[in-house]
């Protein structure tokens, strides 16, 4: 069979770099070998999905560089298929209906965890004889369905993990089916894996554990599952080892492409994030020929925003000022961004430095180089200014107070732009203008 990928969130939030890595390398991977994509929205839980998350899904998918050959399919749209799956499941006996509610449910999870077992549903329900369910029916209380896992053990290849297995007994019998009759994650994915002819499933560690009923219910429903490939990436954490998801929030795609990360870089990062490669600022498009699955790593990754930022810097410094000219601040000048590009980790920094150079900036204090701040201004050289203006300045303050290197130029950078460190002073001169920099100087002398 071709080659096809899904990639597959649930509308219930913004897209973060967890979910945008396991995009990219479904992606990636599809590409290379000629595949299909298809892009899949997971929208049965009415009461969390939205579409405008959905439609954001889409947007931030995009700006990272994806496409995708077939979708969004919504699975709110295939109700009627999945109900026809699960009276197939209800026929051959492996959908049974239960009724226990949430609190008597976590009360058997409590008795069984006290003696030591595994905290798997008992299949009470299952063991119901006709007249007991008869009169369960009549309560008027809906049932909800769960599926009867099989007896042995569910073994694959993982194309990341290697050998894999679930032993099933160990494992809750499912509910696919709630009482309202809307299915859940794990009958609603496979049933379209199976019918979209879905041939590898990339997702994250966490799914493992499905991938093993997942499979099972696939048998059942009647498929082929030895051609079927799997590969699950080890969840991303944070600088101490934790599990990223406790931070997501902050590291939205939307949220960090307001604050200036271009695509290129997070791509880039995150095409080779657990794996042994060096990250390289790029579009999707451009990582096609270099990938590999077999090179990403069993052990979970360490994702470093400072990684990220380093990869932005590379990418600013290297754009033009037609392609950044519309999200500048007003007013901002092709020598304002040759200035300052050079100095940012994210594109949201050039309003700092526009209104340093344009506004109206109060300068730290600097009252021991008062003498110092009054000899800069006393030779300060006459308009027009220009990229050579800052070295005859230093000359002439060199020789008057007998200052150079480090000694010179802190206090004037510190007076002139309230900043120990920043762009080159010689390119920031002319566009700061005489009159502001000696209003600046001043201020910081006090005097």
């Amino acid at each position: 069979m071709p080659t096809r990928v899904r990639f597959a969130p649930s509308p219930t939030g913004l897209l973060h770099v967890g979910n945008a890595r396991i995009a990219l390398v479904n992606w990636l991977f599809a590409r290379q070998v000629g595949g299909s994509v298809l892009l899949r929205c997971d929208d049965t839980d009415a009461a969390r999905s939205r579409a405008d998350y959905a439609a954001a899904m889409e947007e931030d998918l995009r700006w990272l560089g994806l496409d995708w050959d077939e979708g969004p399919l919504r699975q709110s749209e295939r109700l009627a298929r999945y109900a026809e799956a699960a009276e197939a499941l209800k026929a051959s006996g492996r959908l049974y209906p239960c009724w226990e509610t949430e609190e008597e449910l976590a009360a058997k999870r409590r008795h069984r965890l006290a003696r030591g077992l595994a905290p798997a549903y008992d299949r009470a329900a299952l063991a119901l004889d006709a007249e007991q369910r008869e009169r369960a029916s009549a309560s008027g209380k809906a049932p909800y369905w769960r599926f009867r896992l099989g007896d042995g053990e569910v073994v694959w290849n993982d194309l990341v993990l290697g050998r894999r297995a679930v032993k099933l007994p160990t494992v809750s019998d499912p509910v696919l089916v709630r009482a309202d009759g809307t299915p859940l994650y794990t009958f609603a994915s496979a049933v379209d894996d199976l019918d979209f002819g879905v041939t590898h499933v990339i997702r994250g560690e966490d799914h493992v554990t499905n991938t093993g009923v997942q499979l099972d219910l696939l048998a059942a429903l009647g498929a082929e599952t030895s051609a079927l490939r799997f590969a699950h990436l080890p969840l991303l954490v944070d600088e101490a080892g934790e599990p990223l998801s406790k931070r997501l929030g902050s590291l939205s795609l939307r949220a960090l492409r307001t604050d200036g990360v271009t695509a290129e870089a997070l791509a880039g990062y995150l095409a080779r994030l657990g794996t042994p490669d060096q990250a390289i600022p790029a579009l999707p498009r451009d990582l096609v020929a270099g990938f590999d699955l077999s090179r990403f790593s069993r052990s979970p990754p360490r994702f470093d925003m400072r990684q990220v930022l380093a990869l932005n810097r590379r990418v600013l410094q290297a754009l033009p000022f037609a392609a950044v000219r519309d999200v500048l601040p007003n007013g901002a000048t092709e020598a304002f961004w040759h200035a300052v590009r050079g100095n940012l980790d994210l594109l949201s920094e050039a309003r700092h430095w526009w209104e340093v150079v344009s506004g109206q900036i109060v300068p730290p204090p600097l009252l021991e180089e008062t003498a110092f701040l009054r000899a800069a201004i006393e030779t300060l050289p006459p308009e027009p200014w220009d990229g050579t203006t800052a070295k005859v300045w230093a000359s002439l303050l060199a020789q008057t107070t007998g200052r150079k290197g480090r000694t010179l130029w802190r206090p004037l950078r510190l007076a002139l732009t309230g900043e120990e460190h920043g762009p080159d002073l010689a390119a920031l001169l002319p566009l700061l203008g005489r009159k502001r920099a000696s209003e600046r100087l001043r201020l910081a002398a006090g005097v």
